[in-house]
């Protein structure tokens, strides 16, 4: 049986190739060096599906990512929540006292940053998790260490200095898995995908902007909660591509399915109170564990 391509962000290792192995049971990971990178892939069919990072519970919402699912219009099929346990990785016989210098993307610095002040370290921004160690690891730069999943430590041949570093206990990273376009596309995916990853009840991810009236926006999320209907996400993004200023587009995660009647008729009311809607996917919510 010939293996699904999955288009990942970083290196072997990162936590978005963890993505690709909840969601899919046996796929073929493509690291590729950044999101659009992933788009363009999955967008020029080198790759059958995209993995790529929508939510952490710690940060927020990964914005690059919501302008490139708008931009690309490729359909979300799917979503993952992968738990993000930090450990603070460095060559054989380095120590939490001759590290010097840390790497690591921003994301994962901030979530560790309780850690990483308690010693006076010099902190430095890479492009990806698994890439900070890979670069330690290539490089045999002593006094350096990488915050990334302990699970990286043996690909690179590094050992673990720290281990549970970022800060709580329940923080995750929520992916969408994005597809080509059309039914056959999204057939690929979901036929490649775990059964526990399309287990969950169904939610539905879109965006709208309102008409610049009074009310505009209370109307139009009226439409939702007069049917009981419950919106797990909002927040706005600026129109980018409009001639006017100060325009924006309102993202929503619904929790139910287009082709429920109370949904149907709530996205008519909201199509009628609005400039433009736009369906970016309906898909499975990810499991908690």
């Amino acid at each position: 049986m010939t293996k699904l391509r999955v288009a990942y962000t970083g290196e072997p290792g990162a936590f978005a190739e963890e993505a690709v192995l909840r969601f899919f049971e046996a796929p073929d990971p493509v690291a590729l060096s950044s999101f659009r990178a992933v788009f363009e892939a999955v967008r020029d069919g080198s790759v059958a599906a995209g993995v790529v990072p929508v939510e952490s519970s710690l940060l927020g919402t990964i914005r690059e990512n919501l302008d490139l699912l708008w931009e690309f219009d490729l359909p979300i099929v799917g979503e993952v929540s992968v738990p993000v346990r930090l450990a603070l990785l460095g060559l054989p016989g380095e120590t939490l006292d001759s590290v010097t210098r840390v790497y690591s993307i921003s994301a994962a610095l901030a979530q560790a940053d309780e850690f990483l002040r308690s010693r006076p370290w010099t902190v430095q921004t890479t492009y990806n998790t698994a890439g900070a160690a890979k670069q330690v690891a290539e490089r045999g730069e002593r006094g350096a260490a990488a915050v990334a999943s302990a699970r990286v430590a043996p690909i690179y041949g590094l050992s673990v200095l720290a281990d549970d570093i970022q800060s709580g206990t329940d923080n995750r990273t929520r992916f969408a898995v994005v597809a080509r376009q059309g039914a056959a596309g999204r057939s690929a995916v979901l036929t490649a995908a775990r059964a526990e990853a399309l287990a969950g009840p169904a939610r539905t991810s879109l965006a709208f902007a309102v008409r610049n009236v009074p009310g505009s926006l209370h109307r139009s999320l009226g439409a939702f909660a007069t049917r009981g209907l419950n919106l797990s996400r909002l927040e706005s993004r600026p129109w980018t591509g409009r001639v006017s200023r100060w325009e924006y587009l309102f993202w929503v995660d619904l929790d139910g399915d287009p082709g429920d009647p109370a949904c149907a008729a709530a996205l008519e009311d909201l199509r009628g109170e609005t400039e433009l809607v736009r369906i970016l996917g309906t898909y499975p919510q990810a499991p908690e564990d």
